[in-house]
């Protein structure tokens, strides 16, 4: 059991997922209430994880923050060293590979808040961001749950893109899924087999967990 890698896993996607909703919430937000006509671009942007293979959006994102590339060159000048190969390269490809995962769970949630909720507090004089506070984010809360569980849990498994990105170096970048893919290649299935049902009871407790949510979510919605 390589509990190296599996820390490394857990810290990265608990870093990813605190860094999805602070940015996740406010895109999801702007996606369920903005009227401009150009929003599904966007949208499809945000999609575009989902059906990318995740080699192809990895090496992109190797391309973006390499050394020699703006976001390289200003990382490299501020800390001195790059992002490529590092903790840091990780979480800017995993937030971008897991931002749909929490998107369009969370945008769901939004659009799912009784409009008349949000007009009335509008009305009573509560300003927007004092309402999305008070209002829509206790009405959401179990979809921005299930976004947080679910990016979470990718993140955990996550294989091709850190791989790109960050290689296989231990202690720094070889997270669970690439341990294991070295134990088969090592013909160690024994500590192959162990990783894996690791992240077999933990995926199916996250989706057990996502599923509990989503069905007492429904059970209140229809009363409101």
């Amino acid at each position: 059991m390589d509990w190296q890698a599996i820390w490394l896993s857990l810290r990265l996607a608990f870093t990813t997922t605190l860094v999805l909703m602070a940015v996740g919430l406010p895109l999801a937000h702007w996606l369920t209430y903005s009227r401009v006509r150009w929003k599904f671009l966007v949208e499809a942007v945000v999609a575009l994880p989902l059906v990318l293979p995740p080699t192809v959006l990895g090496f992109y994102v190797l391309l973006a923050i390499g050394p020699r590339s703006p976001a390289g060159v200003l990382y490299g000048k501020i800390t001195g060293g790059m992002l490529p190969f590092s903790f840091q390269g990780l979480l800017v490809a995993s937030v971008l590979y897991s931002l749909p995962f929490t998107v369009q769970p969370v945008a769901a949630a939004f659009g799912s808040v009784d409009r008349r909720l949000i007009e009335a507090s509008w009305c009573l004089g509560v300003s927007r961001l004092a309402t999305f506070r008070r209002v829509v984010i206790p009405l959401a809360l179990p979809g921005i749950a299930t976004g947080a569980i679910l990016s979470f849990a990718h993140t955990m498994g996550e294989f091709g893109v850190v791989l790109m990105v960050g290689g296989n170096i231990a202690g720094v970048t070889r997270t669970v899924s690439i341990s294991i893919y070295d134990q088969v290649q090592a013909l160690d299935y024994a500590g192959a087999t162990q990783t894996s049902l690791v992240l077999l009871g933990f995926s199916f407790g996250v989706l057990a967990l996502t599923y509990s949510l989503q069905r007492r979510a429904w059970s209140v919605w229809p009363m409101r």
